[in-house]
């Protein structure tokens, strides 16, 4: 394989890799740990 062709691979698995991890911590089990900052601060 050409060094283009492993880097553009590369490349894609990571930010795929990133997207499902920032999808499970935000809408997973993860997520009952979160808090809202506007619900923190309320008038």
């Amino acid at each position: 394989m050409e060094p283009a062709t492993v880097l553009s691979i590369s490349v894609a698995a990571i930010l795929i890799l990133i997207t499902a991890l920032s999808i499970y911590t935000a809408f997973g089990p993860p997520s009952k740990q979160l808090s809202d900052p506007f619900e923190d601060h309320e008038d």
